[in-house]
Order: C-alpha cells, then sequence, then structure tokens
C-alpha cells in the first residue's frame, strides 16, 4: 500500500519516565505518526468516513500521551500505535514516533524518539 497519512508534532505534557521525578513533574512528548492505508475509495468519492479525520487522530494521540504513566516511552508509543489500529479499522499498518526532548541525558544532544511499527 502506497497511500498514507502522516500528522506530525503533536505535542503534550506527558508523566512519562523511568525516574521518579519524569513521572511526578513530567514533561513534554511530540509525536509523529504514519498510516498507510488505501485511500483511493475516499478519493474517488470525497468522502471522509473512508479516510481518517486528522483532528480525531490527533485527539487519540494528544489523550495518549496524557494518559496513563509509563515508564518507558516505548510502552507509550505501542500504546498509541495499537489504539490507532483500534480506531481506524481502514489502516493497514501504523509507525509511531514518539520524541522525548527533554529526556535525562547527561551528555548534550538534538533528540531521542522511539519509532514503533505496527500493522494487522
Amino acid at each position: 500500500m502506497s497511500d498514507k497519512i502522516v500528522i506530525k508534532g503533536v505535542e503534550a505534557h506527558g508523566y512519562h519516565g523511568f525516574y521518579d521525578f519524569e513521572r511526578e513533574t513530567g514533561q513534554p512528548f511530540i509525536v509523529d505518526a504514519e498510516l498507510k492505508l488505501d485511500l483511493s475509495s475516499a478519493a474517488t468519492h470525497d468522502d471522509l468516513d473512508q479516510s481518517v479525520d486528522y483532528n480525531d487522530l490527533a485527539i487519540l494521540i494528544h489523550n495518549e500521551i496524557k494518559g496513563e504513566p509509563a515508564r518507558l516511552a516505548e510502552t507509550v508509543a505501542d500504546r498509541i500505535a495499537r489504539k490507532i489500529l483500534a480506531a481506524y479499522e481502514r489502516v493497514d499498518e501504523v509507525t509511531v514516533t514518539l520524541h522525548k526532548p527533554r529526556a535525562p541525558i547527561t551528555v548534550p544532544y538534538g533528540d531521542v524518539a522511539i519509532v514503533i511499527k505496527r500493522s494487522r
């Protein structure tokens, strides 16, 4: 499948992290998601019901970032990917990139991210 919907930069304050202080004070998380699905029917019929509503997708991601704390960013990315597949039957595969720009890394760095790919 070559059709995709891509959303980048969904940001929210979450309380995820390995260390207690991360779960107490929280930090920003930024998520990108790439959904692979057949968009031909949506395009032919000009019908949103045959695609994915970008706002609904963004809200799903945002709510998951703000949701139940996890010790690992990997867990949060996996939750997001699985919820996208559960919410949108048309999606065949999803890749979620979860950025943790304020990860407690003791040397200078530009970005750290977890990339999770899930499919049906």
